[in-house]
């Protein structure tokens, strides 16, 4: 006989204690993850689709949908594990979660494990246990920024508009660069590589200068095009620019910079004629983001 999966229904205080889980940064990773699961399920996600979006695999979702089946939001919790029973209970776990979602102590980048455990009073290795349990990564660090751009939703509904439906028989080409590139030189030859022994080379080196490397990306295949400059002006900036139009002719041309300040400067602006074109009647013409 077919093995028909159950279906999962829930009641509206078993989904508003699921989300409220998915929103718990103190709750077990492993805990969260479930719940996830069964609001997929509810939501008549098929299992292998829940597997995919959850990371489990097909056996561990029909297991997760027994034990909700059968026993509700309290077969989702962690089961008695055999061996050495847990010292630390609930409200000591709680106590490190919230110590380390603080700044760390003064002199400290971030908390380590036997910052943390000196703190707390507990092994290092409990910690390390608790971090890994609640997804708690005090070493990485993510950047963000706030514009203040008034046009900023517009700008970006232009610019990934443009990307995903680009128009027709048109350029797309994203351009960067790379500035203050250290040129550098080892004081003695390269010492090449030889069976048992690896390439050497000496410790110090001669300065040559910098140098800012300018690219632009054709989105749709791949090409770039570049160049070195020893400066970073608004007149090498523009140089590339006229280089770029060069080497997309005869077709529409869109590229999208960043707000740098040399992306503005009078000359640049001057070139590019009415506001937000491209004029050069030799190459291409198009917009510049």
């Amino acid at each position: 006989m077919a093995n028909h999966a159950r279906v999962v229904e829930l009641l509206d205080e078993e989904r508003q204690e699921l989300e409220r889980l998915l929103r718990s940064q103190t709750s077990a990773s492993g805990l969260v993850r479930r719940a996830r699961a069964v609001l997929l399920m509810a939501d008549g996600e098929s299992g292998a689709d829940v597997a995919r979006l959850t990371g489990y695999t097909p056996v561990q979702i029909s297991r997760i949908r027994h034990r909700f089946a059968d026993e509700r939001t309290g077969g989702l919790s962690d089961k008695p594990r055999s061996g050495r029973p847990q010292i630390y209970g609930p409200a000591k776990t709680a106590e490190i979660v919230a110590l380390t979602l603080q700044p760390p102590s003064e002199g400290l980048s971030h908390w380590s494990t036997r910052e943390l455990a000196e703190k707390a009073g507990v092994s290092h290795t409990t910690v390390h246990r608790i971090w890994k349990a609640h997804d708690l990564q005090p070493h990485r660090v993510q950047t963000f920024k706030f514009s203040r751009d008034r046009h900023l939703e517009e700008k970006i509904s232009d610019v990934v508009g443009l990307y995903l439906n680009p128009p027709t028989n048109a350029f797309i080409v994203s351009v960067d660069e790379k500035t203050q590139i250290q040129a550098l030189n080892r004081t003695q030859p390269l010492l090449p590589l030889r069976p048992g022994i690896p390439a050497r080379q000496t410790h110090d080196y001669k300065r040559n200068g910098l140098t800012s490397l300018y690219a632009a990306l054709e989105v749709a295949t791949g090409r770039v095009v570049g160049e070195c400059s020893p400066t970073h002006r608004g007149s090498d900036f523009l140089r590339f620019l006229k280089k770029v139009a060069r080497s997309f002719p005869r077709r529409e041309l869109h590229v999208i910079v960043d707000n740098s300040s040399t992306h503005s400067t009078p000359d640049v602006k001057a070139w590019l004629g009415v506001p937000g074109r491209v004029n050069d009647s030799e190459t291409a013409t198009g917009r510049i983001y």
